[in-house]
C-alpha cells in the first residue's frame, strides 16, 4: 500500500509520513507539483495521493487535473486552509476524492485514507447474479468497479462510482444529500453537502447526453437526487 504525499513544508511531511507508516503505509514525498508528477509516472503502484494546495510552482489543484486524467482510479486527497471554502470546492472540481482542512489530527487523516483506500479495493467475490447491477443503458461492474454505456467503459473516480452504485441501487427512488454523503463519505465525515453535488455535477458531464437537461441523473428539489431506470434514451 504506497500513498503519494506532496507537502512543502517539511514539518508537515514527517508530520503525516510517520503517522501513515505506523499504519502499515509506504510513503514517498514530494515538495513540489513537478517533483510529485515525476513520481507518479515512475511509480505506478502509488493507490493514493495526498496534496497540498498551496505550493512553490504548480498548486495541488493543477497536480490534481493532471493526476486524475492521467490515473483515473487513483485515490486523491486534498489538504485545504480550513478557512478557504473556496479551496475545497475547487478540488472536488479537479477531480478529489475528498478533502481534509489544516490543521487536521492524525486520527481525522488515517481515518480519510483508509476510508477511500476501502472504496478503491476490488469487492470481494459475491453471488453470480450480483456481479453486476443492469440499468440500461448503463451496466456496473461490481468487482471491477467500472461503469458501461453500451459497453463503452466510462472512467470514474472512487467517489463517483460509489455514488452511482448506491442510486442504482435504489433506481426510482429518491435519496437525500446526507444520506449519500453518510453512505458515500461515511458517517464521521465533517464537511459541507456541496460536496455531494460536485460530485454529481461531475457524473451527469460523464454520463449524459445533455448534462444540463439530465435523463438518469434527476434532482429532486430541496432533497437529493433520483437515478431515473426507465430514463428515456437512444436506446430503442
Amino acid at each position: 500500500m504506497k500513498v503519494l504525499l506532496l507537502e512543502d513544508e517539511k514539518s508537515i511531511r514527517d508530520f503525516v509520513r510517520i503517522n501513515l507508516r505506523r499504519e502499515g503505509w509506504e510513503v514517498v514525498e514530494a515538495a513540489t507539483g513537478e517533483e510529485a508528477l515525476e513520481i507518479a509516472q515512475a511509480q505506478s503502484d502509488i493507490e493514493i495521493a495526498i496534496l497540498d494546495v498551496m505550493l512553490p510552482g504548480i498548486d495541488g489543484f493543477e497536480v490534481c487535473g493532471q493526476l486524475r486524467k492521467k490515473y483515473p482510479r487513483l485515490g486523491i486527497i486534498m489538504l485545504t486552509a480550513k478557512s478557504q471554502e473556496l479551496d475545497k470546492v475547487m478540488g472536488l472540481e479537479f477531480g478529489a476524492d475528498d478533502y481534509v482542512s489544516k490543521p487536521f489530527s492524525p486520527a481525522e487523516l488515517l481515518a480519510r485514507v483508509k476510508a477511500l483506500h476501502r472504496r478503491l479495493a476490488p469487492l470481494p467475490a459475491a453471488v453470480e447474479d450480483k456481479n453486476t447491477i443492469d440499468i440500461a443503458p448503463f451496466t456496473l461492474l461490481l468487482d471491477e468497479r467500472k461503469l458501461l454505456k453500451k459497453d463503452q467503459e466510462i472512467v470514474l473516480t472512487p467517489k463517483e462510482f460509489s455514488i452511482i452504485k448506491l442510486l442504482a441501487e435504489n433506481a426510482n427512488k429518491a435519496i437525500s444529500r446526507d444520506e449519500i454523503l453518510r453512505k458515500v463519505w461515511g458517517q464521521f465525515f465533517v464537511g459541507d453537502l456541496k460536496i455531494v453535488d460536485v460530485n454529481i455535477r461531475r457524473i451527469r458531464q460523464k454520463i449524459e447526453d445533455d448534462p444540463a437537461h439530465p435523463t438518469f441523473l434527476e434532482t429532486v428539489w430541496g432533497y437529493g437526487y433520483l437515478w431515473r431506470k426507465d430514463a428515456p434514451d437512444e436506446r430503442n
